[in-house]
């Protein structure tokens, strides 16, 4: 029995019940896993053929899913064609089945008011009994499993239901699983006060830019930023409005460099770096500029922790930015990765201080060339 499964991109789709992430830093073999589940429920109820469906979770602008059921793995004649489509959630007995929560046996398929023909007539198929299970994740129904044309019996019968719900809660288990995984993996890379990545996986990141650009001769530019006054802030109003004040800049950042390839990420207190691949300096400086002037203008604590009166700062919450590149100020020279590393973040990190040294609330491009060498 050949078992089919859908591409990385729709079970992604489907599993998508986090927020999106440019890597996803733990990958879980769901087509293996999938692969089995499938195997298993054919061998405990013999079937010609049949699927596992998703929803697709994603919302659209009116908060509202799609309404579609994805067939996520597929077995059977022509189940090839068929995986990766999409079908309505209010058609089939699937649908209805995802839409009830509640298992379903219809010993004569085309006789079942809520039987969907256009589907054997996509693959040439005929459907005569269908078995299904509905797939949920803390009580709310995800998908279903479905088993199509009993073998070796007349019919589906009890029983069998009973082992198609079984094998329907191995796969809520490892839906949940997948989850708990890549929500771990995304903690582990992210900094909990702004959401914003941290300095191990900047680091990481980095490396990985430099290499692609140092092989394809391409460029890497980098924004190291430093919030002006700051420290008056804490000082004046406590720690935790400053750190609502960190945690505003990290919406901010994600804000501005949304939909863009920018990598942003905390690089410890009140300091900043962002990493925009295969852009040169003067992009790069478009971007710092834009970067400082939405900060000198956004208006800081306007809603703040319950109990404390809101304190709406504007014009004092700066930022002083430097800018570097690969080209512009680095001279690799046959260096490691690592040594270019460090060389452009000391080059952006020394910018970043001649503009607190200017007078604060600047944008700074990094001087010259230096070969970590030297």
């Amino acid at each position: 029995m050949r078992i089919y499964v859908a591409d990385r991109q729709i079970l992604d789709r489907v599993l998508e019940r986090k927020r999106k992430d440019e890597e996803k830093p733990e990958q879980v073999d769901l087509k293996a896993v999938l692969k089995e589940i499938l195997s298993w429920a054919n061998k405990f109820v013999p079937s010609e053929s049949g699927s596992i469906l998703l929803d697709d979770p994603v919302l659209n602008k009116n908060r509202k899913k799609s309404g579609l059921l994805y067939f996520v793995a597929c077995f059977g004649k022509n189940s090839s064609s068929l995986v990766g489509t999409s079908l309505p959630s209010t058609m089939g007995i699937a649908g209805r089945t995802y839409r009830t929560g509640r298992s379903y046996i219809s010993k004569k398929a085309v006789e079942d008011r809520y039987f969907y023909s256009e589907i054997d007539k996509k693959i040439n198929f005929q459907t005569k009994s269908i078995i299904c299970a509905p797939i949920k994740i803390r009580n709310t129904t995800v998908g279903v499993i479905e088993l199509i044309n009993r073998l070796g019996k007349i019919n589906y019968d009890a029983n069998d239901l009973t082992l198609l719900r079984i094998f329907a809660g191995y796969t809520s288990t490892l839906i949940q699983n997948s989850l708990d995984a890549k929500r771990f993996g995304e903690l582990s890379i992210r900094d909990n006060l702004t959401g914003l990545y941290n300095d191990r996986y900047f680091f990481d990141r980095l490396n990985k830019e430099l290499s692609k650009a140092l092989r394809k001769d391409s460029d890497v530019s980098l924004l190291f930023l430093d919030l002006d006054r700051f420290k008056e802030v804490n000082d004046s109003y406590g720690h935790l409005i400053g750190s609502q004040v960190l945690t505003e800049i990290g919406g901010l950042l994600s804000a501005y460099f949304h939909g863009t390839n920018a990598v942003v990420a905390r690089y410890g207190g009140d300091e900043f770096v962002v990493i925009l691949p295969g852009h040169g300096i003067e992009r790069a400086l478009e971007y710092a500029e834009g970067l400082r002037k939405e900060i000198e203008a956004y208006e800081f604590l306007k809603f703040v922790p319950s109990g404390k009166k809101n304190v709406r700062i504007s014009g004092v919450i700066t930022s002083s930015i430097g800018v570097a590149s690969l080209r512009a100020n680095v001279e690799p020279h046959g260096s490691s990765t690592s040594a270019v590393q460090e060389v452009l973040i000391k080059q952006a990190d020394i910018a970043m201080y001649r503009s607190k040294q200017s007078g604060k609330n600047r944008v700074t491009v990094a001087e010259g060339k230096v070969c970590p060498f030297l």
